[in-house]
């Protein structure tokens, strides 16, 4: 019997969605009226077009491991000694020959003050570890981290990074570029998915592992995919096998052929309403996500069966020390995606009331040796697997965080230090990037960076670079991105 249909449209049109499917084209309806409807928005960016999971050149690193410190690391505690601190303890920096860092346009140039108590604090707090230079490259590391400071002749130091923020909103500017009172934008890890697609079917291509940031400091914007769709977002996992994500294991007594009808019903029930919205983004991501979470029940607890790895690797992560272990198994868990084809993991290390476990405002000489000791030996196990592996040409390990510290402790008896977003350090190691080497430079009391100064989206573009990506070809049509938002790759960090 034909199939009956009350029209609403003026003129007795049907619209062509609803041509398509009425024709019987069914499925193939569905894929033309997604053509159609993408190549209508090509229309409004001539030369557009979709992303085809291929680099747009030869890339040098294939997996990125983003380790991000929520806080704020100081950097003159960690990857970027400053002696004249202690030279100069107690003194105020306008007392010191190093008082011309107070009339830095850095100070107020580019920054968006979100906290207007903040200040600069003038008395100058010193060195809270010791600090010597290590490998063959000879680059200074603070005391705190002896496992780092064992392979740093494979890191690539950035030692001046600046950011816009004063305050923890920095959190979500390191993974979008935009300031927070910008609103949320899609994060790196969202770009990388968009123009690269998957190596693994049965795993997220973009996988999260540790807490989110603060919902006060952007939240699951740290991994959002935004305007590109929620199909390229962040999958957030824990490092359990039972229960790996949120209904990631099928109920109790349900048998896996009962489940697998279940989700093909659920399938077919969503494609018959894609046909008729083909441009719905989140009914995209819908039906992707059902049939990734099938295929994941059986390939992602796989991934956390830890017991299959060796005594010596357990050790190396630091699974046998309590204080090491946590996050000694997001990494080790992180090699084990890395070597299963996921693109880019997101560990975050130290979401915490208030601005994090790194954000040291007081209490400081414990609080820091407490957590490099956390990170130092799984972070350095993790470079040493890869590496043992042949997997760290590869992989692109990133060591972030926020921002840094002031070279004044707060307070009047200051045991620790404010936000800096004027000059701080990262590193990256593998993937491509110049190991033992040190890139930028900032003042005698790490106030400012001062040489070779990069602003967040230029390691962003870099990243890219190295995966083989150039983000001003991933333009979105109806989406105008800033210059700002692009970066310009570093350079001279690659080898």
């Amino acid at each position: 019997m034909p199939r009956q249909r009350i029209i609403h449209h003026g003129c007795g049109r049907v619209r062509r969605r609803e041509f398509l499917a009425d024709l019987g084209l069914g499925f193939t309806g569905l894929a033309l009226g997604s053509m159609l409807a993408q190549d209508a928005a090509a229309a409004t960016l001539p030369g557009w077009r979709a992303p085809d999971g291929m680099p747009h050149f030869a890339p040098r690193a294939k997996t990125v491991i983003w380790l991000f410190m929520i806080g704020g690391v100081s950097q003159m505690e960690s990857f970027d000694p400053k002696p004249a601190l202690t030279t100069y303890g107690g003194m105020s920096i306008d007392e010191t020959p190093h008082k011309d860092v107070l009339e830095q346009s850095f100070i107020d140039d580019n920054l968006r003050v979100v906290d207007t108590r903040k200040k600069t604090w003038m008395q100058i707090y010193p060195l809270q570890n010791g600090h010597r230079k290590y490998g063959e490259s000879g680059i200074e590391v603070a005391d705190g981290w002896p496992h780092l400071c064992g392979v740093v002749d494979d890191l690539c130091l950035i030692r001046s990074m600046w950011s816009t923020d004063d305050n923890h909103g920095a959190q979500l500017q390191f993974h979008t570029g935009r300031h927070l009172l910008d609103g949320v934008f899609p994060s790196l890890g969202s770009w990388v998915h968009y123009g690269l697609g998957t190596l693994n079917r049965n795993l997220p291509q973009f996988v999260v592992l540790g807490d989110s940031l603060s919902e006060r400091f952007g939240g699951e914007g740290g991994h959002t995919a935004d305007y590109l769709g929620p199909q390229h977002a962040g999958v957030p996992v824990k490092v359990d096998p039972k229960d790996p994500l949120p209904y990631g294991v099928p109920a109790q007594g349900v048998y896996r052929e009962e489940q697998q009808g279940e989700f093909g019903l659920l399938n077919d029930l969503n494609r018959l309403a894609q046909v008729e919205y083909p441009d719905d983004a989140e009914m995209r991501a819908r039906i992707e996500s059902y049939e990734l979470a099938f295929r994941m029940q059986r390939a992602m607890p796989e991934v956390f069966r830890f017991q299959d790895e060796t005594a010596d690797t357990h050790q190396l992560y630091g699974l046998d020390d309590p204080l090491t272990k946590d996050y000694g198994e997001k990494l080790l868990a992180a090699r084990r995606l890395t070597e299963r084809g996921v693109r880019f993991i997101q560990v975050y290390d130290g979401t915490a009331p208030g601005g994090g476990k790194w954000d040291t405002h007081s209490g400081s000489k414990k609080a820091l040796a407490e957590n490099s000791r956390s990170v130092d030996k799984p972070i350095a196990g993790l470079i040493a697997d890869l590496k043992r592996r042949g997997l760290l040409d590869e992989t692109l390990v990133c060591f972030m965080t926020e921002f840094g510290r002031t070279p004044g402790g707060q307070g009047a008896k200051a045991t620790g230090r404010e936000h800096s977003p004027y000059g701080f350090t990262v590193w990256m190691a593998g993937g491509g990037v110049k190991p033992g080497y040190v890139h930028g430079k900032t003042d005698e009391l790490g106030f400012h960076a001062v040489e070779d100064r990069h602003y967040v989206t230029d390691l962003h573009a870099t990243v890219l670079h190295q995966l083989g990506l150039d983000s001003r070809k991933l333009e979105v049509p109806g989406r105008k991105r800033l210059e700002i938002d692009h970066g310009q790759v570093i350079q001279d960090i690659l080898a």
